[in-house]
């Protein structure tokens, strides 16, 4: 609906608003050509790319764009990796030339919320890589950083658990149970409240739901 698709713009455009505030670079895309254009001008040959096990970038079809590409995919997604393989290409992400990324919640006061359960994807996007960009659809957009949290929780993370079929109380019931399981994917926090001091981040959001 047109006046959905109002609505939706005018909270994304709220949200760049205070993320430039907080120091991002920060930006609507309209579509999701004018968005690839804009992430692929960053690529250059040879450069280390990592994913932070985005299904949002992998939605836009930015990872299979760059296999076409002269540089090294760091994707431990790759089908066929070992343990000790994915634990390698996370190391390596830490210090890439690109980080692509999305976020669990972004709030309208321009703060970035994630949660991780190794750390990879939390520390890549503060600090180490050269270039990060975290791309999210409005669907991650949210009022305040206890909204992002509870989405999170309640959305996010319970839909995960059920795509990676995972034995998870979140995956039987649909909502967080604060769960001690060893399987446990919510770990970590990481709420960037401003840009880091020391990392290049832009933060590219488009009018689309994307991710989870």
């Amino acid at each position: 609906m047109e006046i959905k698709k109002w609505h939706n713009e005018k909270m994304i455009r709220m949200a760049v608003k205070s993320l430039e505030s907080n120091f991002f670079d920060a930006a609507f895309f309209p579509d999701r050509q004018t968005l690839m254009d804009k992430v692929l001008s960053y690529v250059k040959p040879k450069m280390k790319i990592g994913f932070g096990g985005s299904l949002t970038v992998r939605d836009l079809g930015i990872v299979e764009r760059l296999k076409n590409k002269d540089v090294v995919l760091l994707d431990h997604w790759k089908p066929g990796l070992s343990k000790e393989e994915i634990s390698e290409i996370r190391f390596q992400q830490l210090t890439c030339d690109l980080f692509l990324s999305s976020a669990n919640a972004i709030t309208e006061k321009g703060e970035i919320i994630n949660v991780d359960g190794f750390g990879n994807r939390t520390n890549s996007t503060t600090y180490g890589p050269k270039k990060v960009i975290i791309i999210a659809g409005y669907n991650k957009i949210v009022p305040d950083m206890n909204a992002g949290i509870e989405r999170i929780k309640n959305v996010a993370a319970p839909m995960n658990a059920k795509r990676l079929n995972l034995s998870l109380p979140c995956a039987e019931t649909g909502h967080c149970h604060d769960c001690r399981s060893e399987a446990r994917i919510c770990r970590i926090i990481s709420i960037m409240q401003r840009k880091p001091g020391g990392t290049d981040i832009s933060v590219y959001l488009i009018n689309e739901e994307l991710g989870l």
